[in-house]
Protein backbone atom coordinates (compact mmCIF):
# COMPACT_ATOMS: atom_id res chain seq x y z
CA UNK A 1 0.00 0.00 0.00
CA UNK A 2 1.03 3.30 -0.81
CA UNK A 3 1.15 5.98 1.93
CA UNK A 4 2.40 9.28 2.20
CA UNK A 5 4.26 10.23 5.84
CA UNK A 6 2.89 12.76 8.35
CA UNK A 7 6.03 12.67 10.48
CA UNK A 8 9.00 11.98 10.15
CA UNK A 9 9.96 7.82 11.22
CA UNK A 10 12.84 6.10 12.09
CA UNK A 11 13.98 3.30 9.88
CA UNK A 12 10.75 4.59 6.49
CA UNK A 13 11.05 7.89 6.00
CA UNK A 14 10.68 11.83 6.60
CA UNK A 15 7.34 13.77 6.50
CA UNK A 16 6.52 14.14 3.34
CA UNK A 17 7.52 10.85 1.88
CA UNK A 18 5.67 8.63 -0.69
CA UNK A 19 6.17 5.09 0.65
CA UNK A 20 5.22 1.50 -0.07
CA UNK A 21 4.29 -0.63 3.07
CA UNK A 22 2.28 -3.59 4.32
CA UNK A 23 -0.69 -3.58 4.15
CA UNK A 24 -1.44 -4.41 7.77
CA UNK A 25 1.44 -2.06 8.98
CA UNK A 26 -0.33 1.34 7.12
CA UNK A 27 -3.83 0.12 8.84
CA UNK A 28 -2.59 -0.99 12.44
CA UNK A 29 0.45 1.06 13.09
CA UNK A 30 0.66 4.14 10.68
CA UNK A 31 -2.84 5.52 10.23
CA UNK A 32 -4.31 4.90 14.04
CA UNK A 33 -1.84 7.10 15.11
CA UNK A 34 -2.02 9.65 12.33
CA UNK A 35 1.73 9.18 10.71
CA UNK A 36 0.29 8.63 7.45
CA UNK A 37 -2.16 8.62 4.89
CA UNK A 38 -3.26 6.86 1.86
CA UNK A 39 -1.40 8.40 -1.35
CA UNK A 40 -4.30 8.92 -3.61
CA UNK A 41 -3.72 11.00 -7.12
CA UNK A 42 -5.36 14.14 -4.69
CA UNK A 43 -3.09 13.61 -1.71
CA UNK A 44 -0.10 13.19 -4.12
CA UNK A 45 -1.32 16.17 -5.50
CA UNK A 46 -1.64 18.17 -2.54
CA UNK A 47 2.01 17.11 -1.21
CA UNK A 48 3.33 18.79 -4.05
CA UNK A 49 2.01 22.15 -3.78
CA UNK A 50 2.72 22.19 -0.04
CA UNK A 51 6.02 21.21 -0.85
CA UNK A 52 5.96 24.59 -3.46
CA UNK A 53 4.61 26.40 -1.02
CA UNK A 54 7.62 25.38 1.98
CA UNK A 55 9.91 25.95 -0.78
CA UNK A 56 8.86 29.51 -1.44
CA UNK A 57 9.03 30.61 2.03
CA UNK A 58 12.42 28.89 2.83
CA UNK A 59 13.42 30.99 -0.35
CA UNK A 60 12.05 34.25 1.18
CA UNK A 61 13.34 33.70 4.74
CA UNK A 62 16.66 33.21 3.14
CA UNK A 63 16.47 36.53 1.34
CA UNK A 64 15.41 38.31 4.69
CA UNK A 65 18.47 36.56 7.07
CA UNK A 66 20.91 37.33 4.26
CA UNK A 67 19.57 41.03 4.13
CA UNK A 68 20.19 41.00 8.35
CA UNK A 69 23.54 39.67 8.40
CA UNK A 70 24.54 41.75 5.58
CA UNK A 71 23.54 44.86 7.98
CA UNK A 72 25.19 43.40 10.88
CA UNK A 73 28.46 41.94 10.03
CA UNK A 74 31.22 43.89 10.54
CA UNK A 75 29.69 46.17 12.84
CA UNK A 76 31.72 47.42 16.01
CA UNK A 77 29.80 47.73 19.55
CA UNK A 78 31.59 49.83 22.47
CA UNK A 79 30.97 48.26 26.19
CA UNK A 80 31.89 50.32 28.91
CA UNK A 81 33.09 48.16 32.07
CA UNK A 82 34.74 48.32 35.42
CA UNK A 83 37.81 47.48 35.71
CA UNK A 84 39.99 46.23 38.60
CA UNK A 85 43.84 47.38 39.32
CA UNK A 86 45.44 44.57 37.19
CA UNK A 87 42.55 45.50 34.40
CA UNK A 88 40.22 42.89 34.38
CA UNK A 89 36.53 42.97 34.38
CA UNK A 90 34.68 42.91 37.59
CA UNK A 91 32.30 40.91 35.52
CA UNK A 92 32.43 39.08 32.49
CA UNK A 93 30.52 39.50 29.25
CA UNK A 94 29.02 36.54 27.64
CA UNK A 95 26.66 35.50 25.05
CA UNK A 96 23.23 36.80 27.23
CA UNK A 97 24.67 40.07 28.03
CA UNK A 98 26.08 40.52 24.39
CA UNK A 99 22.09 39.42 23.28
CA UNK A 100 20.92 42.08 26.03
CA UNK A 101 23.49 44.52 24.14
CA UNK A 102 22.47 44.44 21.15
CA UNK A 103 18.39 43.97 21.55
CA UNK A 104 19.44 47.45 22.85
CA UNK A 105 20.78 48.49 19.71
CA UNK A 106 17.68 47.38 17.72
CA UNK A 107 18.91 43.89 16.98
CA UNK A 108 16.82 41.09 17.62
CA UNK A 109 19.65 37.59 18.40
CA UNK A 110 19.14 34.76 20.77
CA UNK A 111 21.81 33.89 22.89
CA UNK A 112 22.16 30.49 21.29
CA UNK A 113 23.35 32.42 18.33
CA UNK A 114 26.00 33.90 19.63
CA UNK A 115 29.67 31.95 19.79
CA UNK A 116 32.14 33.21 21.64
CA UNK A 117 34.93 30.72 23.34
CA UNK A 118 34.92 31.73 26.60
CA UNK A 119 32.95 34.54 28.50
CA UNK A 120 34.91 38.05 28.38
CA UNK A 121 36.90 39.27 31.42
CA UNK A 122 39.74 41.62 30.30
CA UNK A 123 39.48 44.84 28.05
CA UNK A 124 40.20 44.84 24.46
CA UNK A 125 38.66 44.11 20.66
CA UNK A 126 36.87 40.52 20.55
CA UNK A 127 35.52 38.84 17.52
CA UNK A 128 32.05 37.20 18.16
CA UNK A 129 30.40 34.98 15.70
CA UNK A 130 26.56 35.04 15.17
CA UNK A 131 24.83 32.04 13.58
CA UNK A 132 21.60 31.94 11.43
CA UNK A 133 19.59 29.73 9.68
CA UNK A 134 20.94 28.22 6.31
CA UNK A 135 24.20 28.11 7.30
CA UNK A 136 24.39 31.86 7.69
CA UNK A 137 27.03 33.80 9.78
CA UNK A 138 28.51 37.24 10.82
CA UNK A 139 31.40 38.38 12.64
CA UNK A 140 30.79 41.91 14.98
CA UNK A 141 33.35 43.17 17.13
CA UNK A 142 33.10 44.13 20.77
CA UNK A 143 35.19 46.98 21.62
CA UNK A 144 35.58 46.46 25.68
CA UNK A 145 37.17 49.70 27.58
CA UNK A 146 37.30 50.97 31.33
CA UNK A 147 34.86 53.25 32.53
CA UNK A 148 36.39 56.83 33.81
CA UNK A 149 35.92 57.11 37.67
CA UNK A 150 34.19 60.69 37.77
CA UNK A 151 35.47 63.69 38.94
CA UNK A 152 34.08 64.57 42.29
CA UNK A 153 33.42 68.38 42.69
CA UNK A 154 35.09 69.75 45.58
CA UNK A 155 33.76 70.45 48.81
CA UNK A 156 33.11 74.11 49.82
Amino acid sequence: MKVILLQDIEDLGKKGDVKNVADGYARNFLFPRNLAKVATEEAIVELEKEKELEAQKAEEELKEIEDFVSKIDGLEFEIIEKVDESGKLYGSINEIRIAKIMKEKGFDIKKKQIKIPQPIKELGEFPVMILFDHGLEAEIKLIIMEEKPKEQSPQL
